[in-house]
């Protein structure tokens, strides 16, 4: 066997390890998890790769996305793939004190000596993290500053689906699922830079891939925002600076997903995780609509994973692990063709081990709530419902498919079957809301609260707890709602008013989410080029961490909006004009243009449009341009039947 290229670098860990002895939580950075890759097994690999979550090993180690890429890249013989996270504040303050550069967990290699640096870009609130993350590494932050010893630095993820407030930051994104991009991505890149190839060079036929968008390619032309004063400036939008380069990049789709493993290698971390368990997905996708919902246009279309798959991977997974519980995940678990029966076979295998089921979402009707009841067994802790609005008319008119019927039936089901906690999400500022819409979210919770407590037999104390959280509306890309601003804020605080009146002074918890990050996130979200220079001037001002309550700092990214031109408060509110080319026009879904105004326009009647899953395809365009079959339209059946 050749002898092994990669190594621990002892002399930078043993740089380290006092800093290790002295933070919170040490164990974020210690690595050598039970399940990780050593270097001893990758003796034939030429090629070193680490994969990046912009946030705290807690919360980066439970995401599912980096362990299957991880994988993915491990299978490879040529490819060394590590993982790296952000530290935590006091970390970061010791090592720049150090001037100590940020590494890997496998072998505590600089992060800045790696060929491929992965991102994962999560949410738009990890923004300022991803610069520091570059910061520490000893990267350039701007692609254009990187030469030609620095690694390709991609980016992949939901906030792929508009790059432009990140490009400056990337050398390429990758737009889509990344089980094989990645992999196709990574030994390109191999076999050219061992051929000598530039960096120039590199992008260049990187761009040739089917998924990968290079933002040096493409140059921008600025659009203007009507209603804008003429010191603010409007937005840009990319075009293709050369003819081999794709005016338009569209999305990667593993096109047989139930042919993927669905059990990726499993590290076993030391210290609890946000989601501390194991986590299987089952199902990839979601036909159900809601148009305020980026997830459910851009993962379409629908795949399933087979149930003797999933029990499968379930059994190994939990052997293998010692957890006592798994997830089954997806955006819409409920929705899978055999959930029923899955969750009654799970039951039956793992009776008497103390090793339980968990559905990270429930659907709003009695069916839910007894699919919850075969997946939490005997444990009845709370139950989470998501309404989403207060009156038929905006549950119509952002397509929830959710009546109050449905919501009274599921909430009285599970009181009859043992639930006494329920948590129901709600959310204000959606286009075309009224007072009485507003008012009508506390109307219904105390509709709710009245009928569980009826429901309790007379024998028993009448004890229902009852919260219910609220948030403000953001609108997204790729959805019906992507060209709608946010409320202003006097409008935003006069419907919390409103809200706050339709409650009662006691009985249920009332909670709802700071607006400030709403409105930074609204601005990230639909924004083009220009939010790089706002990003870098709030990080500059101290912004990092930014989705932590606790270190959220608004002043930074106020004034980093008001020296850059892009004031937060004012584009939020801004809207999009119907037709005009925008930010992410060049970045293809899928879904399609047409179909995202028919909604929009279905959502001002109030009009629902049915989940083709049950029923006629409805024209939303992915399939089509895709060439992917949504794989549930032909065998799927109401699960009502099938309990």
């Amino acid at each position: 066997m050749p002898k092994t290229r990669f190594a621990v670098n002892d002399d930078l860990w043993n740089q380290f390890a006092p800093l290790v002895a002295r933070v919170e939580k040490p164990s974020r950075y210690l690595g050598q998890e039970w399940g990780s890759v050593e270097p001893s097994e990758k003796s034939d690999a030429d090629y070193h790769a680490v994969l990046v979550y912009p946030d705290t090993y807690e919360i980066g180690q439970a995401n599912q996305a980096i362990a299957v890429l991880y994988d993915c890249l491990n299978a490879n013989e040529r490819i060394y793939c590590e993982r790296a996270y952000l530290p935590w504040v006091d970390m970061i303050t010791a090592m720049r004190a150090s001037k100590l550069p940020l590494a890997s967990l496998e072998t505590y290699t600089p992060v800045c000596d790696f060929d491929f640096v992965g991102i994962t870009l999560p949410h738009e609130m990890a923004s300022t993290n991803i610069l520091e993350f570059l910061d520490l590494s000893g990267i350039a932050l701007h692609a254009c500053d990187r030469t030609e010893d620095d690694p390709l630095v991609f980016g992949g993820g939901p906030l792929a689906y508009n790059p432009e407030p990140l490009a400056s930051f990337f050398d390429a994104f990758f737009i889509g699922e990344g089980e094989e991009l990645d992999l196709e991505v990574a030994l390109l890149h191999r076999r050219m830079k061992q051929a000598g190839a530039s960096r120039e060079q590199i992008l260049r036929e990187l761009s040739h891939v089917e998924g990968v968008y290079v933002p040096s390619l493409y140059e921008t032309h600025d659009q203007r925002i009507e209603g804008l004063s003429s010191e603010m400036r409007g937005y840009t939008v990319a075009q293709p600076r050369f003819d081999d380069v794709s005016p338009r990049v569209v999305k990667r789709v593993i096109q047989e997903f139930d042919t993927l493993k669905a059990l990726p290698r499993l590290i076993v971390p030391y210290s609890e995780l946000v989601h501390d368990r194991l986590a299987v997905e089952i199902l990839r996708g979601c036909n159900r609509g809601c148009r305020f919902c980026q997830a459910g246009m851009i993962y379409r279309p629908v795949r399933e994973r087979s149930a003797d798959t999933i029990i499968s991977a379930v059994a190994e997974g939990l052997a293998c692990t010692g957890y006592d519980e798994v997830s089954l995940t997806s955006l819409s678990s409920t929705d899978h063709s055999t959930i029923g029966q899955m969750l009654r076979r799970l039951n039956t295998r793992f009776y008497g081990t103390g090793k339980s089921v968990s559905l990270p979402s429930q659907r709003v009707d009695a069916l839910g709530v007894e699919l919850a009841r075969l997946a939490a067994g005997e444990k009845k802790g709370g139950l989470t419902l998501a309404p989403e609005a207060g009156t038929q008319r905006m549950r119509d008119s952002i397509n929830k498919g959710v009546t109050e019927d449905d919501l009274m039936q599921a909430v009285i089901g599970a009181v009859e079957a043992g639930w006494r906690g329920f948590k129901l999400y709600f959310m204000i500022g959606l286009p075309g809301e009224t007072d009485e819409d507003v008012a009508g979210i506390g109307a219904l919770c105390k509709r709710v609260y009245r009928a569980a407590k009826d429901a309790i037999p007379d024998d028993q104390p009448r004890n229902i707890r009852l919260t219910v959280s609220v948030a403000l509306f953001i609108p997204k890309p790729c959805t019906p709602f992507q060209w709608d601003g946010q409320i202003p804020l006097e409008e935003i605080q006069h419907r919390i008013e409103v809200l706050r009146g339709s409650f009662p002074k006691k009985g249920i918890d009332l909670r709802w989410h700071d607006s400030a990050t709403s409105y930074v996130e609204a601005v990230l979200a639909r924004g083009g080029r220009e939010c790089a220079e706002l990003i870098e001037q709030a990080w500059k001002n101290g912004a990092r961490f930014d989705a932590w309550t606790e270190q959220f700092n608004f002043d930074a990214w106020q004034q980093a909006g008001q020296a850059c031109g892009v004031p937060i408060m004012q584009r939020a509110v801004c809207e999009y004009e119907e037709g005009a080319l925008l930010p992410w026009s060049h970045i293809s879904c899928g879904v399609s243009e047409a179909f995202l105004r028919s909604e929009r326009q279905k959502a001002h009647e109030a009009m629902t449009t049915p989940d083709c899953s049950f029923g006629p395809c409805s024209q939303c365009g992915v399939c089509q341009d895709l060439h992917v079959h949504n794989s549930t339209q032909v065998k799927r059946v109401l699960p009502e039947a099938r309990l």
